[in-house]
């Protein structure tokens, strides 16, 4: 009895999660902590913590510590609200005639950028924090992020005491706290002073508080606009510009405090509790922002009196509590040489020089943790940056880019056990539906909602670019799409019908646009045009870069994957049986995968040169991660095709770094090559992290390549997309030894499993759900016995080795492997 895809998704009901009390009985991972033995110089060696909402940059200085700060809603805008071009909608007839009655690419791409809007708002940075202390003499350094606790901690010694400093952003009481203590008496003295780049001023207001007041630009160009001619404006005539406010207030055990205009100082004292807190006038999505600077501060203030009325110990207690409920849901361990005795720094050092598969541990882990600090319930997806930003002009405004960024930012959510991490995006694509139902109208004509390339925080849908910007990555109209398949994997992982009724509605509407912006070619097939494979060119007929053509194959892969949800979707809700059938129809004339001369699997669909055969994007491959329509079991030839592409990509780079690599990881996984993903992801470890393991260099900071990372991890160590749960379907040589707890495969599985020589040993399934699972053995290896409750438990062997049985919500099933 092989379980049908109807069947893994159809489930009795969704079950509370086991994962927590689960991972208090696993061994917790040597290797959580990133550390090191000097402050740090620059923002990219700095250490992240955040609730969510408010995060800060740790520098760990001892003469002066650093927080630079950032809290989410903080953002450049709001847009004016005529977004929308409607001049666009003229101009599609035109160029659908270009290409496909005339295949003229070349006057297509110019007039596809007629279909475009102005560009996004940018993501602001908000101030920093400067503690000053006085002698850097010390000796003894230690400066370390605890990622289950998500407390930064320094020490050092000096004059014969030891000083101890703990720095944390607390999501039960939406504060930043700083806790600082000696062992000897009188020792704890600093000033504080607060500033920002935006147009701000901070003053005292009283001897223990210091606030930071000011106003985010009303506009900010994106940074890639090197010849804009007002980049960044700031004018109050407007009526738009973002109000935000900051607020320190010291709490002290002993000794002195005094205020003067801009600065708080406390001498000799025992030891003392920072509080931060910080609001914004954002007020919601739709909503004006609040231009009431005394509201702010009232909410502002609030935060501390609330957080002030805790003594440290508790409010530390309830801060590790609630983060570590989270993180701890899953541990990983990979054998090998364990080199954290080591600084981060100098073990990333050693990393480059030989393996080190704990650092690929912690790797997974970190990224783990960073979703975690940027992205709660209530607070808004991480993007671009998470939730760290040192610039008014960010690279690509720290947006959301639609494309790939903002979907890899949640690759490892379900996967890695965070699935309430998830759900900021979910509110995302709730906006995004509503901005994109009159950017549909307005730009195609066309029912439904439509999202591009880029939003912000507004949720602007329009394709940007002004009218000027390169169609290869303005006028992709599939962000919206994509964005769906977060939806549905969420409802795969935890079986909530309810959700899927919620967000039937989202898919829904997707869907309809896309049904509507096909059209027929010459051959009746459905294809889409204008077309665009996301930021790669291909040789046009004038032996120029061109990005215009029809029927991309990525564009097809998520057309094909968001009918074959939205009719999954509508099956198991019962509903829209009519639209259903439309799309069931349509889905054998959507215009197919094609195989290349050389191989491999076409970008477009006509067999063009890449104009850059090494472009880090492999939009094509959509289809085998994340899509998994294509797979070695279900469509060989296609899989070949598709390695064939992987391979030509990566031979043509000079080296292949930051998210790029991250998307290889997953793909080398799906295509179970071990080896191949273990080595993009060494070769990203070694060369594209800075100092404390951000994906990116001294100025370029994206986070995307930390959490995508982690989530081809994940893919190495357990899948589950065709139906099945595949243990070890990706694990390198390098890594023959080692186990898990607390993965999470859809159907509503956690898993824990140990591995040694190269083969699994023992697996623990725990079931949310009741229902049929199919599971499938590492390669060269069968499942010997499943056991529940001491007994054994009765299952079906198919040929090709899966091993089927039917699971109840709330139990355990012991896993043997031979």
């Amino acid at each position: 009895m092989r379980t049908t895809r109807r069947q893994f998704l159809q489930t009795a009901a969704a079950a509370p999660a086991l994962g927590a009390a689960a991972a208090q009985e696993a061994d917790r991972p040597a290797s959580t902590v990133l550390w090191y033995r000097q402050p740090a110089k620059i923002w990219m060696e700095a250490l992240p913590i955040g609730n969510g909402r408010l995060g800060a940059m740790v520098f760990g200085g001892v003469e002066t510590e650093v927080l630079a700060l950032n809290e989410d809603t903080l953002w450049s805008g709001p847009p004016p609200r005529d977004w929308n071009n409607p001049d666009a909608r003229q101009y599609l007839p035109q160029v659908r005639r270009l290409l496909l009655d005339e295949h003229d690419y070349v006057n297509a791409n110019e007039l596809t950028k007629k279909i475009q809007g102005p560009y996004n708002e940018s993501y602001q940075p908000l101030g920093n924090v400067r503690l000053t202390f006085g002698s850097a003499e010390n000796s003894g350094y230690r400066r370390e992020l605890n990622l289950e606790t998500a407390v930064a901690t320094i020490t050092w010694q000096a004059d014969g005491a030891r000083f101890t400093r703990e720095i944390f952003s607390s999501a039960p009481d939406q504060v930043m706290v700083v806790r600082l203590t000696c062992d000897h008496p009188g020792k704890i003295g600093f000033t504080a002073t607060m500033d920002s780049l935006l147009r701000a001023s901070a003053a005292g207001t009283g001897s223990d508080e210091l606030a930071l007041h000011g106003k985010a630009p009303s506009h900010v160009d994106p940074n890639y606009l090197r010849d804009a001619p007002n980049p960044v404006i700031d004018d109050d005539r407007t009526g738009h510009g973002m109000f935000f406010e900051a607020r320190l207030r010291v709490l002290h055990e002993g000794g002195e405090i005094t205020a003067d205009t801009d600065r708080v100082t406390l001498r000799v004292a025992n030891a003392a509790t920072l509080l931060i807190a910080a609001e914004t006038g954002y007020r919601g999505f739709g909503k004006p922002a609040d231009r009431d600077r005394d509201a702010i501060s009232v909410a502002c203030r609030a935060r501390l009196d609330a957080a002030a009325k805790k003594p440290y110990e508790t409010l530390r207690a309830d801060h590790v509590a609630e983060h570590s409920r989270i993180f701890r849901r899953v541990s990983l361990k990979l054998g090998g040489t364990d080199a954290s005795a080591l600084p981060t720094d100098e073990r990333l050092r050693t990393f480059r020089e030989r393996e080190e598969p704990e650092m690929a541990a912690l790797y997974f882990q970190y990224g783990r943790y960073l979703l975690i600090a940027s992205s709660r319930p209530g607070t808004q997806a991480a993007n671009l940056q998470g939730i760290w930003n040192r610039d008014v002009r960010p690279p690509w405004s720290a947006n959301w880019t639609l494309n790939i960024n903002a979907q890899m930012n949640y690759w490892h959510a379900e996967t890695g056990n965070l699935a309430d991490c998830h759900g900021p995006l979910f509110d995302l694509v709730q906006n995004l539906s509503v901005t994109g139902k009159p950017t549909a109208e307005i730009y195609y004509g066309l029912d439904g909602w439509v999202a591009h390339h880029n939003a912000d925080i507004w949720a602007e849908a329009p394709p940007v670019g002004d009218r000027s910007g390169d169609p290869t990555w303005a006028n992709w109209p599939m962000g919206g799409a994509w964005l769906c398949r977060h939806l549905w994997e969420h409802y795969q992982f935890g079986g909530d019908r309810a959700f899927l009724a919620r967000v039937y509605p989202l898919l829904k509407g997707a869907a309809e646009f896309q049904f509507k912006w096909l059209i027929e070619d010459k051959q009746g097939r459905l294809v889409t045009a204008p077309s665009v494979s996301p930021e790669n060119h291909f040789v046009g007929p004038n032996r120029k870069p061109l990005a215009v053509s029809i029927a991309s194959t990525m564009d097809m892969s998520i057309i094909r994957d968001l009918f074959g949800t939205v009719v999954e979707a509508s099956k198991i809700l019962n509903t829209d049986a009519e639209f259903r059938a439309r799309l069931t129809k349509a889905m054998p004339r959507l215009f197919p995968f094609q195989i290349g001369k050389y191989g491999q699997l076409q970008e477009w669909s006509e067999d063009f040169e890449e104009a850059q055969p090494g472009m880090g994007h492999v939009s094509h491959l959509y289809t085998v991660y994340p899509a998994g329509q294509i797979t070695p079991r279900r469509t060989p030839e296609l899989a070949k095709a598709a390695r064939v592409s992987l391979e030509r990509r990566i031979r043509n780079q000079q080296r292949t770094l930051a998210w790029p690599a991250a998307w290889y990881v997953c793909l080398w996984a799906r295509l179970e090559d071990g080896e191949q993903a273990w080595a993009r992801l060494k070769g990203q470890i070694a060369g594209g992290v800075t100092a404390n393991l951000f994906n990116g260099s001294e100025r370029l900071f994206q986070i995307d390549g930390n959490f995508g990372c982690a989530g081809g991890v994940a893919e190495m160590l357990l899948q589950s997309h065709e139906e099945s749960v595949h243990f070890l379907p990706a694990v390198p040589a390098a890594w023959s030894d080692g186990s898990f707890t607390g993965l999470r495969a859809r159907g509503g599985i956690e898993v824990d499993l140990t591995w040694a020589g190269g083969k699994a040993k023992e697996g623990t399934l725990r079931a949310l759900l009741t229902g049929s699972r199919s599971l499938r053995a590492p390669a060269g290896q069968r499942i010997a016995s499943i056991e529940s409750e001491g007994k054994r438990v009765r299952t079906a062997r198919a040929a090709d080795g899966l091993v089927t049985l039917r699971v109840e919500a709330g139990k355990r099933y012991r896993v043997v492997f031979a």
